[in-house]
């Protein structure tokens, strides 16, 4: 069964019997000392998955220390110009198979929060999210996004990870409607900066029968 952790931000680590899988992984000052120390120690990855290309979550610096010969680096064209090395690049509806997981591209932007030239701070069609099969179950990593329209086709899903810090994604009240929609067994939610998760987790637990597990803040 798939080991699955919220290691900080938006970095998601995921590990079956075969294969470490990391997701956006970044470290920065602000983060939690935990956060380094795990870095410090991670295991390489076999696949890594990048979702867009803001800083935060395409941080060369923080994933070269992830990388072997044989890492497989999945990310959006839009990621190319930062990563020196092969990439497999994908766009919204894009499926990828990496030695037996299947990785789905799924749309993720902004369609209220934007610049002040009117342009969305993640414009769609240039980030994804990932729908990752693991052992015949899902795990939703949606990048930056807020709740959109195409949720409402997604697979039954397992476990989700929902963005909650309200400034370049959803505020806590539009993460409990996407998970109304994407309708997961568990949510972690993630991407909290100074918001607290918990009013997530009291919010749309008394709202729905969908479990929330809370982890490491950042």
């Amino acid at each position: 069964m798939a080991e699955i952790e919220n290691i900080g931000h938006s970095t998601v680590m995921i590990k079956t019997d075969e294969k470490t899988i990391y997701i956006d992984p970044f470290y920065a000052d602000s983060l939690p000392k935990s956060v380094k120390e795990f870095y410090e120690e991670a295991e390489k990855a076999d696949v890594l998955l990048i979702t867009h290309g803001h800083h935060d979550h395409c941080d060369p610096s923080t994933f070269k220390k992830l990388l072997d010969k044989n890492t497989k680096i999945v990310a959006p064209e839009i990621c190319s110009e930062k990563i020196d090395r092969d990439l497999i690049t994908v766009k919204p509806g894009d499926t990828v198979n990496l030695n037996g997981i299947e990785v789905r591209a799924v749309h993720a932007y902004n369609r209220k929060r934007k610049r002040d030239s009117g342009e969305p701070f993640h414009p769609k069609g240039e980030g994804v999210g990932y729908l990752i099969d693991l052992d015949e179950k899902t795990v939703y990593h949606p990048g930056d996004t807020e709740k959109i329209p195409e949720m409402e086709n997604f697979p039954e899903i397992d476990t989700a990870f929902l963005p909650i810090d309200g400034t370049y994604t959803m505020k806590i009240d539009e993460a409990v409607e996407a998970a109304k929609i994407i309708r997961p067994n568990v949510v972690i939610p993630f991407h909290e900066r100074d918001v607290d998760p918990e009013k997530f987790r009291d919010e749309l637990e008394s709202e729905t029968k969908i479990e929330v597990k809370l982890s490491r803040k950042g």
